[in-house]
């Protein structure tokens, strides 16, 4: 095992995959099977996201006979689609039921989103947060909700309701905040009617590579020679300013009554951290984003890559608040509108995921044919 991701994980942010399909779950003898990345590299978590099951049901050999059966019962497509994704995560969360168990709820945890065209649909995301939380039937379930507009009042509720929620698509601290303030107001309301607050887990995914993917070829673009020395400084600056209201509010009176009645805080986790551009160490998004209590979900590359580099890995979020400030400041006197840039994130990135979900349809579709 790499002294990085067990360094890593003594620090305090929890190794999450990226990534899930039938043929990690199945064949646990192989070198990227789920068992294999638990037991050797420090993996204590999973997340999936519409593009992971587009392109692991794309494997039709290792989903045919699913598919056979339930094409022989009439499935729509659909239905196919929910039943071979929860029986994926049901078998992940089994699978990690015993990280689960030793960490106290706070690891072990599989992540499965509600269909992203409810990304602007309040009650049709709550109304399916309740289905699929009821179908996988496991307490170690995340459900994901995007951190749209009509995506919070949905995650208030779902957390007064008991259901932990793994909230998508951060990419500005803005957002973030009215995240955080969703999931505390959902644990009060549960508090208010003598609920328990002690067993519900909350993550806060908050992207990171998209943008510098979306800053640097700005940069790259003026001909001002204070531009150059901040590419691939914006992400890892605006993710820390997120680790800073998170800190700031772990200390408020507010978060200190719910703490001491048994609620736990919602971690940071840092998404999208495989490298888009090659010019920047393969590791760059996890030794520039650890800190405690905080969560780094990777690709396997990247996985794989931080396991095989070995880097030094310390506190690297604490020490460096302040200079996310000045990095934020700098590109904003370079006139770069951070506010539209982040917005446009959003509306891209639920895009992206509706498009996989239609490729998904796709595949399954020919499938059941």
């Amino acid at each position: 095992m790499s002294n990085a991701l067990q360094n890593l994980s003594s620090l305090g942010t929890s190794v999450w995959l990226d990534d899930l399909s039938r043929s990690r779950l199945i064949n646990p003898e192989s070198d990227s099977s789920l068992k294999n990345l638990i037991e050797n590299y420090s993996v204590v978590g999973v997340t999936t996201n519409p593009s992971i099951f587009d392109n692991a049901l794309k494997d039709s050999q290792t989903y045919a006979d699913a598919f056979a059966v339930l094409k022989k019962a009439g499935a729509s497509v659909d239905q196919a689609i929910r039943k071979v994704t929860t029986t994926d995560v049901r078998d992940a969360c089994d699978l990690l039921l015993d990280t689960f168990r030793k960490t106290q709820g706070i690891d072990g945890r599989v992540s499965i989103e509600v269909d992203p065209r409810l990304a602007h649909k309040t009650q049709e995301t709550i109304d399916q947060a309740r289905e699929l939380w009821k179908e996988v039937g496991r307490e170690n379930l995340f459900i994901k909700v995007p951190a749209t507009l009509a995506g919070l009042p949905a995650i208030e509720l779902l957390i007064s309701e008991g259901i932990s929620v793994n909230v998508t698509l951060i990419f500005s601290t803005e957002r973030y905040e009215k995240v955080l303030i969703a999931y505390v107001s959902g644990l009060e309301k549960r508090l208010a009617t003598g609920a328990d607050v002690s067993k519900i887990q909350s993550v806060a995914s908050f992207f990171v590579s998209r943008v510098d993917t979306a800053i640097d070829p700005i940069l790259d673009r003026m001909s001002s020679d204070k531009a150059a020395p901040l590419r691939g400084k914006a992400a890892v600056a605006n993710a820390h300013l997120a680790y800073e209201i998170f800190s700031s509010f772990s200390q408020s009176d507010r978060w200190k009554k719910l703490a001491t009645s048994g609620a736990w805080p919602q971690r940071l986790l840092w998404a999208s951290t495989g490298v888009k551009d090659p010019t920047y160490g393969k590791d760059k998004y996890v030794t520039e984003l650890a800190a405690p209590l905080t969560v780094n979900t990777m690709p396997e590359a990247t996985l794989r890559a931080v396991h095989d580099l070995d880097p030094i890995i310390n506190d690297s979020i604490s020490t460096e608040i302040m200079n996310a400030h000045i990095i934020l400041s700098d590109l904003s006197n370079l006139g770069i509108d951070y506010n539209k840039i982040v917005n446009d994130l959003e509306v891209d990135g639920i895009k992206k995921f509706e498009e996989s979900w239609h490729h998904l349809l796709q595949t399954v579709e020919q499938a059941l044919a």
